[in-house]
């Protein structure tokens, strides 16, 4: 939350970049040749034409004897002598920004940085550093290191003793960081290295040796010697959000108010001093995290807000007491809130309500910034780049409780002022006559004056309102007539009365500067085109003077004076062309005024508003000006309030309380809202204590009246009752809910409502320990523990008294953080049937984790609580499989690729007993086993190796399955195609070629898995092939008795089939039914591989006219298929027994 529009610094305080912008808009300097007339020093005259408010000449004339090195122009009418002279900082023709700073009051300093800003690299690669001693006559370009080329980025001066400064620079290469330091305004400079690049520099506002240096990447340092000596602070400091301690409010002036992000990516609000900001110095000062770029600490308040769901929450902390959420309108729903200003103990914020999109409301709180009440509704809004909002309000400077602001109401803008912080609005009055004299036809109610209220991007010129401390009631603005505002209209008005009656002084909007104190105002239009001539006025703008302060027509980027507007010295720097150097005309006014003024010089006036009521927030005003004959300089000892008056009171000092709204319909009365009980006690009220219900009505803060009459007089007198406790919070400090075994924790617990004084607190952590408190939430006394063991723990706060009860209740994770998840995923699959996935999780005893899986391209995760997931992979080919475990600590993740097939065949593997010993039961061994085995085969079959894929079981004893993939070559029609590349393999088994060495030169041999078990056929195996690793089962016993007399059965039948050439055989005839075994789909690899019992099944075989085998590789299809190939692979009952055939099915 910050301020919808800062002052514009448009005096010397102002230290910041100018930027320039292209050569089709206003100011732009582009990258050119320096030009060859420049000179150290320019000679130019002018002359001053008088000219009265209709802008009509007056008369000028030209002073022949003036000095070589200055013109002096003479005006008739007032004896108006100017001295104009200009100075070109030359060889900066290049340089597009500029920072120029006027040093002090009372000081002649003047120091310019220009630097080249390369847009695209985000760097200055070049700057010049420049210094005046004489008010800008001359200038001296600085070398801060004789022979080194130093790239000078920005400059910040002390505001408590200007004379000392702090350049950050660095070599030209960026390698050596460096600040430049200076207790002389800029006189000399002390060298200090440091080992961090600063992007923001930010003095102590009491004591000016003290620094805060923020870099970019979030990094935070402290000096306390002038930035000498630097200090790490903190690491994740969010930017602009770091705030010094504030004079009379915080204890101790070394204290730091941060935003901070904490190890989880929440942010927080904390405080530390500088002398030791370590983590565990740092002291949270809000229970729990705040939304990133909420913190904003201003004057006596501390604001923050915090988002939960859809809704945000604001909160404010009053002279660093407890946070207490901020009171809107309950139905307010605010989208967000914007803080106008803070001072005379009052918030003044800018709410935009649920409904609305591009207008704001405005409210005023109570002294502690609580309870708020609206003041006007609809007012414009217009939104920045960076997401930063605009709001059209505008506080007059000079007079207390005058602001502007520009309401918006069915696409309608109309200008409201009001005198007495927002109690009445009305429009502003137009003026009587146009700048010419000639009577305007703008009559009210139906036409009114409209301003601007947009403050310039360019700190160094005025924006489209202009007012000062130092010249109370004096207002010049850029707007229109009519009955709205219209947005290419820009003509000029000025008000010396406070906006009572207003005058036209220019068609075209201006730039203004005022200079002591209003008593000379200087005006220069605002134009994309280069200009030689200024106006000025003496009267307030009822005449105006033209004066030439340069021969050549500059773009102007910037008016400068002295800080505190007391001087009558200023300067006009610009560029004469877009490859010109920078060029400063200095322009002095003060040989024009003759004395010094004295009381016979002034003349009083008395505050008013439209209606002429002359009490104003409770009392009459009057201030003195300078005297319209009057020829003299007011000077720095001028002051401009003369008296105040108190008043009686009236209605007008009052405004609606909290939870009430003005009924215009009615008398002008404020009345309830539907959901606010005025009888109800306020949420600070304690049994014992008395408070008053409202009357509807409140006084305006900072409204002084006396006496008369007391809207909130009749205001009944109650006794606090014995409010239940409500709103019970538990919650832990820094709000973690996931923490590790052996951390120590802080509870603290919150009741927004209810008495606490009696009531008693029964806490329980969930681990046993249980202890009773009272006065918890009063005494903020923290509750610490630590617990020791893993686990969900259930943390109960319960608040009980007389009158009620009520319950808090949070869970806390006690975890140890992820290290690693293994995905066990089959590498090869079938289309459309059930694949079982597992995540394997390190620490195994890590509690509460929760799965997601992605499965190919989808982006919408599956979730789960268990570690594996059932799922089918409707199309064919490779499919990727990522699994993210997460537990609130961590989150790690892993991915494998599925190869989906519509068929294939799988043959379960066995190795020698002695592979067990060194079987770590890990992933990678298990991969590399595999991949060796399927080298071997392919390399001893001839079976290409992308065509077999070997996947090692997890568990005890070492098994494997090799897959045997479907071939990419169809066969021609009608031809009939037997897999070679089994038998080949089973051959190359079953001889005991397949064979690798182990540690300690120990020989592995590969078998299969049971010579002796049934044939694995087409869908028999599939559900088995997708379940999950498996290989084929031999059964014991009687199963092996039925198994030997199967494979006799089938031997005879293949025989008798071969003598007859039966037409009719197919290749999936030769595979009958089988036993197999089927092991659980959903397991934990690790705690259940041990444990299974296997189970035994019987599945017939399912035959089609569909069905075909392909065979991979040319030199294992043979179309001629003989009978005596086909006797062979039936007499094979290790052929048989071993193959398992998935193949899918149209249905």
């Amino acid at each position: 939350m910050a301020p919808p529009r800062p002052e514009p610094a448009v005096s010397a305080a102002a230290n910041l970049c100018i930027f320039l912008l292209t050569a089709s808009a206003v100011w732009t300097a582009l990258p050119g040749a320096v030009r060859g007339d420049s000179g150290s020093l320019s000679r130019r005259g002018g002359e001053d034409r008088a000219l009265d408010a209709g802008g009509g000449e007056r008369g000028s004339t030209a002073d022949a004897g003036s000095s070589p090195r200055f013109r002096r122009a003479t005006s008739w009418d007032k004896q108006m002598s100017l001295l104009s002279s200009s100075f070109v900082l030359k060889g900066d023709a290049t340089h597009n920004q500029a920072m120029v700073h006027w040093t002090g009051e009372n000081s002649s300093v003047i120091l310019i940085l220009t630097k080249y800003y390369h847009a695209d690299s985000t760097k200055v690669l070049e700057s010049s550093l420049w210094r005046s001693t004489d008010y800008g006559t001359t200038y001296t370009k600085l070398n801060l290191i004789p022979g080194t080329t130093i790239v000078v980025t920005s400059f910040y001066i002390c505001p408590t003793n200007k004379k000392k400064v702090v350049m950050v620079g660095s070599s030209i290469n960026e390698r050596d960081q460096m600040l430049f330091i200076s207790t002389d305004e800029g006189s000399s400079f002390q060298r200090q290295t440091v080992a961090f690049t600063p992007e923001t520099i930010v003095f102590h506002p009491k004591q000016e040796d003290k620094l805060l240096a923020y870099c970019k990447d979030g990094r935070l340092f402290a000096s306390t010697d002038l930035g000498h000596k630097w200090t790490l602070l903190q690491e994740r400091v969010t930017k602009d959000k770091i705030f010094w301690s504030v004079s009379g409010v915080d204890l101790d002036p070394d204290l730091v108010h941060m935003e901070m992000q904490d190890s989880s990516g929440g942010y927080l609000y904390v405080t530390c001093l500088i002398q030791n900001c370590s983590d565990k110095m740092v002291t949270a000062q809000f229970l729990g995290k705040i939304d990133h770029n909420s913190l904003l600490v201003q004057d006596d308040y501390i604001f923050v807000k915090v988002t939960t769901g859809n809704r945000t929450k604001h909160y404010v902390s009053y002279r660093r007491n407890e946070f207490i959420q901020m009171r809107f309108p309950k139905y307010a729903l605010p989208k967000d809130v914007q803080i106008v200003s803070t001072d005379e103990s009052q918030v003044f914020l800018a709410l935009q309500e649920w409904y609305q999109s591009d207008t704001y409301n405005l409210y005023q709180s109570d002294s502690e910034g609580v309870y708020y009440s609206m003041i006007l509704e609809n007012v414009r809004s217009t939104r920045q780049p960076e997401e930063n909002v605009l709001i059209d309000i505008l506080e007059v400077r000079g007079v207390k409780g005058v602001f502007l602001a520009n309401q918006k109401i069915d696409g309608k803008v109309t200008t409201l002022i009001t005198y007495n912080k927002g109690r009445t609005w009305e429009p502003l009055a137009p003026p009587t006559t146009d700048m010419n004299g000639k009577p305007v036809s703008c009559k009210v109610p139906d036409c009114h004056l409209h301003l601007h209220l947009r403050w310039a991007d360019n700190p160094y010129v005025s924006g489209t309102v202009h007012t000062k401390d130092s010249a109370p009631g004096l207002i010049m603005g850029a707007g229109n007539l009519g009955s709205k505002l219209v947005e290419y209209k820009e003509e000029m008005y000025i008000t010396s009365d406070c906006g009572k009656t207003w005058r036209q002084v220019f068609e075209e909007e201006h730039h203004i500067l005022y200079l002591d104190h209003g008593g000379v105002i200087v005006a220069i239009k605002d134009t994309s085109i280069p200009l030689k001539i200024l106006k000025f006025s003496i009267d307030e703008g009822r005449t105006w003077n033209i004066h030439n302060f340069t021969s050549t027509s500059v773009f102007v980027d910037g008016l400068l004076s002295e800080p505190g507007d007391e001087t009558l010295v200023m300067t006009v720097f610009g560029h004469i062309s877009y490859r010109s150097d920078w060029e400063l005309v200095k322009v002095d006014f003060r040989q024009s005024f003759p004395r010094q003024c004295t009381e016979l010089d002034y003349e009083s006036w008395q505050l008013t508003d439209l209606q002429g009521e002359k009490c104003i927030m409770g009392q009459e005003r009057t201030f003195r000006k300078r005297k319209e004959s009057a020829f003299c300089i007011k000077g720095k000892s001028y002051t401009s309030a003369l008296t105040t008056k108190p008043c009686q009171c009236t209605d007008k000092d009052f405004i609606c309380d909290y939870g009430f709204e003005w009924s215009y319909m009615e008398g002008d009365r404020c009345f309830p809202d539907f959901w606010y009980d005025p009888e109800s006690p306020p949420e600070n009220c304690h049994l014992g204590q008395n408070y008053e219900s409202s009357t509807g009505y409140r006084k305006v803060i900072s409204n002084t009246c006396e006496g008369g009459l007391n809207k909130q007089q009749s205001a009944k007198q109650h006794s606090c009752p014995l409010l239940p406790p409500k709103g019970l919070k538990v919650g832990i400090k820094g709000q973690m809910l996931a923490v590790a075994p052996g951390d120590d924790i802080t509870f603290i617990v919150h009741q927004e409502q209810g008495d606490t004084s009696s009531t008693k607190y029964q806490v329980d952590l969930g681990d046993g320990v249980r202890t009773i408190y009272q006065n918890l939430t009063v005494t903020d006394e923290p509750i610490q523990h630590r617990y020791e063991k893993p686990g969900m723990y259930k943390v109960t706060v319960k608040a009980e008294n007389i009158a009620g009860h009520d319950e808090a209740t949070m869970y806390i994770q006690v975890t140890d953080p992820l290290q690693e998840v293994h995905l066990e995923a089959v590498p090869i699959a079938r289309r459309n049937h059930e694949v079982n996935l597992t995540a394997i999780v390190l620490p195994t005893k890590a509690n509460l984790t929760v799965f997601y899986w992605w499965l190919g391209d989808s982006l919408k995760p599956k979730l789960t609580l268990q570690n594996s997931l059932l799922t089918r992979f409707p199309d064919s080919g490779e499919v990727s499989v990522t699994v993210q475990a997460s537990n609130s600590r961590s989150m790690v993740q892993d991915t494998k690729i599925v190869r989906v097939y519509d068929n294939f065949q799988v043959i379960p593997l066995s190795f020698s007993r002695n592979l067990d010993r060194f079987n770590p039961n890990i992933p990678e061994w298990r991969d590399d086993i595999g991949l060796v085995v399927t080298k071997l085969l392919a390399k001893t079959t001839g079976v290409p190796q992308d065509s077999l894929v070997t996947v090692v079981n997890p568990g005890l004893p070492t098994t494997a399955d090799l897959y045997v993939l479907p071939l990419d070559t169809k066969p021609a029609k009608g031809s009939i195609f037997v897999d070679k590349r089994i038998p080949a393999v089973v051959q190359a088994v079953n001889d005991k070629n397949i064979s690798f060495m182990v540690r300690g030169g120990l020989r592995v041999l590969v078998m299969l898995a049971d010579p002796n078990a049934g044939l694995i056929a087409n869908d028999s195996v599939a559900a088995a092939a997708e379940n999950g690793y498996h290989g084929a089962a031999g059964g014991p016993g009687v199963w092996a008795l039925a198994v030997i007399f199967l494979i006799s059965i089938i031997g005879t039948g293949s025989f008798i089939l071969y003598k007859f050439k039966s037409p009719w055989l197919r290749t999936e005839d030769a595979y009958p039914p089988l036993f197999f075994r089927k092991l659980p789909g959903n397991r934990n690899i690790y705690a259940q591989m041990h444990n299974e019992k296997e189970q035994e099944m019987t599945s017939p075989v399912n035959h089609s006219e569909d069905t075909q085998h392909i065979i991979q590789g040319e030199e294992f299809i043979d179309d001629d298929l003989d009978s005596q190939t086909l006797g062979n692979a039936g007499g094979s009952p290790a052929f048989r027994s071993l193959i398992r055939t998935t193949t899918n099915h149209c249905y």
